[in-house]
C-alpha cells in the first residue's frame, strides 16, 4: 500500500448544522453494534476514572491529565471508525473489525497517536505549571480548583488557563477532524492527511466551529455526570466522526 498517495483534494462544502446529522446516524451503527460502541465508551470511562483514582489529592495535575486525555481520545476510537465503514459497506462488524484494526499495527496510525499523545502530556506539564505557579493556594481537589483558580475575581489565572488549552486544542482538532478516519480509509501520509483536515476546517469553517461546539459540549457532559456519561458519549462521537469524514469525502472520490 502506497502510504504517499495524494487525497482528493475537493472538499465537500457543508451545511452549517450538518453535524447534528452525524449525531443522529451514529445512534444507527451503535445500535447494530451496541457491545462494541459501548464497550468503547465503557473503556475511556475506566481510563479517566483510572486518571482521576491516580490525582484524586493532585487535582492540579488531574486537570490537565482529563483535559490531555481527551486529545489523545480520537485515536482510541480508530476502532469505532472500523465498525462504521464495515457497516457502510453492508459488512459484518464486531470486536473483530476492531481488533483486526489494532493487529495491523499501522504505522501511520501508530505515528499519529504518539503525536497526540506529545501534545496531552505537553498540555498535563503545562496545566500543572501553570496551576501550582499561579495559583494563590495549594490545589489538592475539586473544590480547591474551584475556590482559589475558577471562582478567583482577583486573578485571571482561569482564563489564562482557558486561553491557553484553546490555543493548544485548537490546531490538534483542526489537524484531527478527519485524519484518522481518512488513514483508515485510503493508503495516504500521516502529513497528507492533516493537511486535508485542516482544509476541511479551512473550507467549512461555519459547520466545524458547531461540531467542535458539539463535541466539546457533550464530552463535558460525560464529564460532569462522573464519567459514566462518557459510557454513551464515546461511541455516539465516534461513529458520528466517521459520517463527518464520509459527508466530506465520499467513498467514491
Amino acid at each position: 500500500m502506497n502510504a504517499h498517495a495524494v487525497v482528493p483534494s475537493a472538499v465537500r462544502l457543508l451545511r452549517p448544522l450538518q453535524p447534528m446529522t452525524w449525531l443522529e446516524r451514529s445512534w444507527h451503527d451503535i445500535r447494530q453494534v451496541p457491545s462494541v460502541s459501548f464497550g468503547h465508551g465503557a473503556l475511556l470511562a475506566g481510563m479517566g476514572l483510572l486518571l482521576m483514582l491516580f490525582a484524586k489529592d493532585r487535582f492540579w495535575v488531574l486537570a490537565g491529565a482529563l483535559s490531555g486525555f481527551l486529545l489523545v481520545a480520537p485515536i482510541l476510537a480508530t476502532g469505532l471508525y472500523a465498525v462504521s465503514r464495515a457497516l457502510e459497506r453492508g459488512e459484518a462488524a464486531g470486536w473483530s473489525t476492531v481488533v483486526a484494526v489494532w493487529r495491523s499495527m499501522d504505522r501511520r496510525l501508530v505515528v499519529f497517536g504518539l503525536l497526540l499523545a506529545a501534545a496531552g502530556t505537553c498540555w498535563v506539564m503545562t496545566s500543572a505549571a501553570l496551576i501550582t505557579l499561579m495559583a494563590p493556594h495549594r490545589i489538592d481537589t475539586p473544590v480547591d480548583f474551584l475556590r482559589h483558580v475558577v471562582a478567583n475575581r482577583d486573578s485571571w489565572l482561569f482564563e489564562l488557563w482557558l486561553a491557553l488549552g484553546g490555543l493548544l486544542a485548537a490546531p490538534v482538532f483542526a489537524s484531527s477532524v478527519v485524519a484518522i478516519p481518512m488513514l483508515l480509509d485510503r493508503p495516504i501520509g500521516v502529513w497528507a492527511a492533516v493537511l486535508a483536515s485542516w482544509r476541511t476546517v479551512r473550507d467549512n469553517p461555519l459547520p466545524m466551529a458547531v461540531w467542535a461546539a458539539l463535541v466539546m459540549g457533550f464530552t463535558l457532559l460525560g464529564l460532569g455526570a462522573m464519567l459514566v456519561g462518557l459510557v454513551f458519549v464515546v461511541p455516539m462521537l465516534g461513529h458520528a466522526s466517521w459520517y463527518a469524514y464520509r459527508d466530506l469525502y465520499p467513498a467514491s472520490a
